[in-house]
């Protein structure tokens, strides 16, 4: 594994993408740079033990500004925060543990840290007001407008796709019971992983997809091999297309096909028992749980989506 998947790797596993845990990242690995590797992470520490020595806002923002940032990352320099010991503490030792394995190049990892905190800084959550006089299924459209017109301007990304997968999957939590449901991150494919579809279910193997075609078809028919029940859920103007090409496949009266904003907004009805004052809070509920995805599965915080 190359050392920029090494870091994406522990930036989720640790979540390491919020301004406290960056600022132990960029002062550990320039403290790195100039003391060298191995780190003792003990003498790290203040005389009295209670912070990162070191760790404070000039310190940040020095190592910022010689990248061209001017911007403020955190006031405190993530020196009050009771969680910056633990934080520096896993980081160090990971830093010796690629150091042993002769991988580490800290210049390439202080331009990663510096990437995230650029990310950081343009990474707003997706807004949604909640509009009683609009319809169920227009809540859910206008969060993936707001993911594809971010996705024009930021080439490259995709957040609609995304979204959608963890929309999904924040909407199977809800339905289901605890633990049922296993979810990844968008960026690992099903035939990365070996999986059967984005999520598997009992028998059904569910795909969510934006840009549906023949490659997902292939894996429905897969899928019915391997005894599955397959499942497409993608957006409402897909699916008479996608629907033709499985036509010609033969396999389309043996797959099921949902399109997203009807996928979700019936189960939105259900959660709050069709009644008018429950709706929102089914709707937080949704979201709350997509949010706990994000910040567990991903390391771009700007997928979050903040209920207005």
């Amino acid at each position: 594994m190359s050392l920029l998947n090494q870091l994406h790797q522990f930036t989720l596993e640790h979540k390491f993408r919020n301004k406290g845990p960056l600022c132990v990242a960029l002062v550990m690995t320039r403290t790195a740079g100039e003391s060298g590797l191995p780190l003792d992470p003990d003498t790290l520490l203040t005389n009295q033990g209670g912070q990162v020595k070191g760790l404070g806002r000039s310190a940040v923002q020095k190592i910022l500004a010689s990248h061209g940032i001017k911007r403020v990352l955190a006031h405190e320099g993530a020196r009050t925060s009771r969680g910056s010991i633990s934080k520096m503490r896993v980081y160090v030792q990971w830093m010796n543990q690629q150091e042993t394995l002769g991988v580490i190049d800290l210049e390439v990892v202080e331009k990663f840290w510096i990437k995230e905190v650029e990310k950081f800084f343009s990474g707003k959550p997706f807004k949604l007001k909640y509009d009683t006089s609009k319809s169920t299924r227009e809540v859910i459209r206008d969060i993936l407008n707001q993911a594809f017109e971010r996705q024009k301007k930021s080439e490259g990304t995709m957040y609609a796709g995304a979204v959608l997968q963890h929309l999904i999957g924040a909407k199977l939590d809800c339905a289901l019971e605890e633990n049922q449901v296993t979810h990844h991150g968008f960026s690992t494919s099903d035939s990365q992983s070996g999986r059967a579809g984005d999520f598997v279910i009992g028998d059904v193997a569910i795909h969510v997809t934006t840009a549906p075609g023949e490659a997902v078809l292939a894996r429905c028919k897969d899928n019915l091999e391997s005894g599955q029940r397959p499942m497409i859920v993608t957006l409402a103007t897909r699916i008479a297309a996608l629907q033709q090409i499985a036509e010609d496949m033969k396999i389309a009266d043996r797959v099921d096909f949902y399109d997203v904003e009807q996928f979700v907004s019936l189960n939105l009805f259900e959660f709050a028992k069709f009644k008018p004052e429950n709706r929102k809070a089914a709707l937080k509920d949704v979201i709350d749980r997509y949010n706990t995805i994000i910040d567990q599965h991903e390391t771009d915080a700007s997928l979050r989506i903040e209920l207005l």
